[in-house]
């Protein structure tokens, strides 16, 4: 077979280009937003340094060797499980979490190693020899892989976080084709959390909706009533659970059920966004112009909000560029996972895509206030080396399984 050694078949600029522009985005912003900052003007040169060693870590994940990726799997769970342990013993708070290592000046989060870690040892997991993901044993084991991290960082806690870590698991284990009944069974308690956030009512209809797919899917008895309880029990564990949040997070969720109850407390950031978002009109107030990022009246929205920055102060133009830019490279991301030829390379590169995903659409949403907020950083924009250096590293793997394709054809 003639292998084309054209540019674009050995790397594709359809991901590489449209992440480089999101980062672009994201230095104007973190310098707007922190440049006349009495103690954050520093961040932008951290962000550059973070840069550089991201692009390091980028080219060698590049240029791994293929088999390396699979066989470094389950070392690099393990250590990021590790690593989530000893956060919880000599981390240091930030934000009501004790989610981060202080190293000097710097901090280092175990929880963006994790992400990658769990989607590895997940893609190894579902694709060795002949598992099946319809074999409720594979599927057990397959939802333990998940669950461990989640348990882990909703320790710290960090419920934004675990909440990615659940959607990675699911998306992968759908993909990797579990059938409509098991689906139900692993999507079917989330629905009745969901449902049990707007009480009593809401929960009884959920469980009742529950009984009726049970009907619908006639299995035997025990697995019928052993499903029920399941789904009975997770939402008398989520008002466990939600008791035992800090007092922050309980507020974060009782604002996006009711966006106007709290808006000096824990509703005034998504409230502020929006205005900043709105305030910006077609073609936005100008770099280092926007009121509300110059007058600070979102606290260190170089972070989570850093969306509303480049809403304020570049426009709709602005807004819908990056919004733009990920859909080009999400659709990408979807094409090389279609494309890969082993079933182990396309888990990889849909658990990178659903991880991006979920950080781009409840970020954004947070900004326009339609999701809570819950922490979660906009990938290659929001000011953080953790953040930064690990996306850079799975997008040096996408554009790894993309350069060794042909391998497998």
């Amino acid at each position: 077979m003639k292998i084309n050694y054209k540019l674009q078949d050995r790397f594709d600029l359809g991901v590489f280009l449209p992440v480089v522009g999101l980062i672009i985005f994201g230095l104007l912003a973190i310098y707007s937003s922190t440049v006349h900052h009495p103690t954050a003007s520093g961040n932008f040169a951290k962000q550059l340094f973070f840069l550089f060693v991201s692009l390091f870590g980028f080219l060698v994940a590049l240029f791994l060797p293929t088999q390396t990726i699979k066989t470094m799997a389950i070392p690099f769970y393990l250590v990021s499980l590790f690593f989530l342990l000893a956060v919880l013993l000599v981390g240091k708070t930030v934000y009501g979490a004790k989610s981060w290592f202080g190293i000097g000046g710097f901090g280092f989060q175990p929880s963006e190693v994790a992400k990658l870690g769990t989607i590895l040892i997940l893609s190894y997991w579902l694709t060795y020899k002949s598992r099946d993901i319809n074999n409720i044993k594979d599927l057990l084991v397959a939802l333990v892989i998940g669950i461990v991290p989640v348990l882990l960082i909703m320790l710290e806690p960090d419920m934004g976080t675990s909440i990615v870590f659940a959607i990675i698991t699911l998306v992968l284990i759908f993909w990797s084709g579990i059938s409509l009944f098991g689906l139900f069974v692993v999507l079917s308690p989330g629905f009745v959390v969901f449902a049990s956030l707007f009480g009593g009512v809401a929960f009884s209809i959920a469980l009742l909706c529950v009984v009726a797919a049970l009907f619908f899917f006639k299995r035997d008895l025990f697995n019928s009533i052993t499903i029920f309880v399941i789904n009975l029990a997770s939402g008398f564990f989520f008002d466990y659970v939600f008791k035992i949040l800090k007092p922050h997070q309980q507020k974060r969720i009782e604002t996006f059920l009711d966006p106007l109850a709290d808006l000096l407390g824990a509703g005034y950031n998504a409230l502020q966004a929006k205005v900043a978002i709105g305030s910006g009109g077609l073609l936005g107030k100008g770099f280092l112009q926007g009121n509300q990022t110059q007058l600070r009246f979102i606290p260190e929205q170089w972070t989570d909000f850093i969306y509303c920055v480049i809403g304020e102060e570049f426009g709709f133009i602005g807004s819908i560029s990056v919004v733009i830019l990920f859909a080009i490279l999400f659709v990408r991301l979807l094409n090389i996972a279609g494309g890969a030829k082993d079933k182990f390379s396309v888990l990889v590169v849909v658990g990178i895509l659903t991880l991006l995903f979920s950080h781009f659409a409840i970020n954004i949403g947070m900004n326009l206030g339609i999701t809570p907020v819950i922490g979660l950083p906009l990938p290659f924009l929001s000011y953080g080396g953790s953040s930064l250096m690990m996306n850079m590293f799975m997008i040096g793997l996408v554009l790894n399984i993309y350069r060794n394709r042909k391998m497998h054809t």
